[in-house]
């Protein structure tokens, strides 16, 4: 394997990349260059998601079956076009990264930052949640096709409140379904409206879903996690690659394509190249969660 580093230009910046010949996914052959040609690819529908927010990087120096670390203080040796944002955390601060641009995308592709992970509010407005996050995560034997199921029940219940929601693969095993909301709010009122909505379901379908973390009563079950709507949690964006043994992508997805997966029993599963071909067919389905403004409707 080469070490030999070069430079891209990058909209005019020039941006320092090494190991293009790296394999970061072993099962198929894919590649650091693979990496940072599906972020370029996917760049137009993915920046916008990052605009503004501090990340979490998740890098695989040696690849998916090799060791990984979250990185939450942006790297010292950073070129000084990329920028960042300070969160405050118990002790002192948190200086994070944001990618506003493309050259910052390919800076941290390089990194072998194969996953990107954000907060749910931008840096403008550090304590407003622009949207609610569930992650609905299955218990063995169930998988996601349950979590499918479970999806459109919660669009079921979002619908009778007149809240538009929108899903999307995990890119791992389960499904995640967003509420944008984009007016004011704090994290308080939707962590606690979130955590009403799943114990509602549970509640509703004990034998289908859970609403309590203890891994012991997920079997069969699908956990629907509330508790992303924190101001300290980070969820995988949309058009991010997850570090699996195929080079699968965190999906948006129509609810069609949901009940049909139910109905045809087929998995939701997308890998880079399908998400560059589904983008240039639908376009970004995940562009209303950035601008669609919704209020909360008080629930009992």
């Amino acid at each position: 394997m080469s070490s030999q580093k070069t430079q891209l230009d990058v909209n005019g910046m020039p941006v320092p990349v090494s190991n293009l010949d790296k394999v970061m996914y072993p099962d198929v052959g894919f590649t650091k260059s693979d990496v940072i040609h599906y972020y370029i690819s996917i760049a137009e529908q993915l920046l916008p998601h990052l605009q503004a927010r501090a990340l979490t990087l998740k890098r695989y120096p040696d690849g998916v079956k090799g060791f990984f670390f979250y990185e939450k203080e942006c790297p010292e040796h950073r070129p000084k076009w990329v920028k960042t944002t300070k969160v405050a955390k118990s002790e002192g601060m948190i200086n994070y990264c944001i990618i506003n641009d493309l050259p910052s995308l390919v800076w941290a592709a390089n990194l072998a930052n194969l996953e990107f992970h954000t907060f749910l509010h931008r840096k403008t407005a550090p304590k407003r949640p622009a949207a609610l996050a569930f992650d609905l995560d299955p218990g063995a034997p169930a998988d996601i096709l349950t979590c499918c199921k479970v999806g459109l029940l919660l669009k079921d219940c979002f619908d009778s409140l007149g809240l538009q929601s929108f899903p999307k693969t995990s890119g791992s095993k389960g499904l995640q379904v967003y509420v944008p909301l984009n007016t004011p709010v704090t994290y308080d009122r939707t962590k606690e409206f979130a955590r009403t909505i799943a114990q509602t379901l549970e509640s509703q379908c004990p034998d289908l879903v859970v609403s309590n973390m203890l891994k012991k009563l997920r079997k069969g079950k699908v956990l629907v996690d509330w508790s992303q709507n924190d101001d300290h949690k980070t969820t995988v964006c949309a058009y991010s690659l997850r570090a699996k043994d195929h080079p699968t992508v965190s999906t948006p997805v129509t609810w069609d394509e949901v009940a049909a997966a139910v109905k045809r029993k087929k998995k939701l599963s997308f890998e880079a190249k399908e998400v560059l071909q589904r983008v240039k067919k639908h376009g970004d389905l995940f562009a209303p969660v950035l601008t669609l403004k919704q209020k909360l409707p008080a629930i009992r």
